[in-house]
């Protein structure tokens, strides 16, 4: 709308009209005439009322909701619907970030058969030992001495539970023992934690019982079943061997093992609250990768300077 003289004209004449009216309508007179007035007023001007209205009911609904009654009463109300807005934002949030680690953990625990609770890492321990604060508890079924694995593979062990939260020891840990068998084999034997990543890399310390057992890099250890299936049941992934120790000093066969677990990102855990009912072998290891093919004697540099150096008919 161009801004002309007429334009200023009709705006001032419809001011003028909506506070005669409403000076009118608080009058409460009930003449003949006055109520023609309103009728035709409301049909010039209602359409405009309805598409404001439509707008500003919603608006009206939450502040009316939560401002009504007394002060205490608004700040209260207002209070409890802002945390009801944060809360669904927060949930909303968390599915968009969780939601790669929570499909991951879903699939290895069901190739592996392993009941679990899902939770969440909330807080990571500061004092001497290697643990972190999960969201799930004794009111979920949460108890010690419970496996604890994400979706790449073993975390730690359950140690202590409150009814909403529990503390888990990760097999980081310098004090952390874990029974493993090595793939494909089965030999037996145990990785220990080794403590501050500053000392060992975030590497696992393994030993194997039998010593006449040949250590390579690259194989890969599951957990052996524990009594009862606790702390550890069978068939979580460890990780694999990255380098192999000297036996000069030592009775049997030493290595370090790089966790498949990412213990700076920790984020969704799994709880395993029913062991599977047979053990899964070694059915849950991610797949090793390909060999990179060998180069053939045809594509090798020396191949190609003597292709090169060749000239036909000599």
């Amino acid at each position: 709308m161009r801004d002309t003289r007429r334009t200023r004209f009709m705006l001032g004449v419809a001011l003028t009209a909506a506070i005669a009216l409403i000076a009118v309508s608080y009058s409460g007179s009930s003449s003949s005439v006055l109520g023609t007035v309103r009728r035709t007023a409301g049909t010039i001007f209602g359409g405009a009322e309805r598409a404001v209205s439509g707008v500003t009911r919603p608006v009206g609904r939450f502040f009316g909701s939560g401002l009504a009654g007394s002060g205490n009463g608004q700040v209260a109300g207002l209070q409890r619907s802002l945390a009801r807005l944060r809360a669904q934002l927060s949930a909303a949030q968390l599915s968009k970030s969780d939601y790669a680690e929570l499909s991951r953990l879903l699939r290895l625990a069901g190739t592996g058969s392993y009941r679990v609770v899902p939770a969440e890492v909330i807080a990571f321990g500061q004092g001497y030992q290697r643990t972190v604060t999960l969201d799930a508890g004794s009111s979920a079924g949460i108890r010690p001495q419970m496996t604890v694995l994400d979706g790449d593979g073993l975390v730690g062990q359950v140690v202590s539970v409150d009814p909403d939260t529990c503390t888990v020891l990760l097999a980081t840990d310098a004090s952390s023992v874990v029974g493993i068998r090595l793939a494909p084999a089965g030999q037996i034997g145990w990785v220990s934690g080794g403590g501050t990543a500053s000392a060992t890399g975030g590497l696992l310390k393994l030993q194997v019982l039998d010593p006449g057992v040949t250590l390579r890099p690259g194989q890969q250890l599951v957990t052996a079943a524990s009594v009862h299936d606790q702390p550890f049941v069978p068939g979580v992934p460890v990780g694999e061997i990255v380098s192999v120790e000297s036996g000069a000093g030592s009775l049997t066969a030493q290595a370090l093992v790089r966790p498949y677990v990412d213990f700076a990102t920790l984020n969704v855990v799994g709880i395993v609250v029913a062991p599977p009912s047979h053990n899964p072998g070694y059915s849950v290891l991610p797949p090793k990768p390909a060999p990179a093919p060998a180069a053939s004697p045809s594509s090798s540099p020396a191949a190609k300077v003597r292709t090169a150096g060749h000239k036909p008919g000599h």
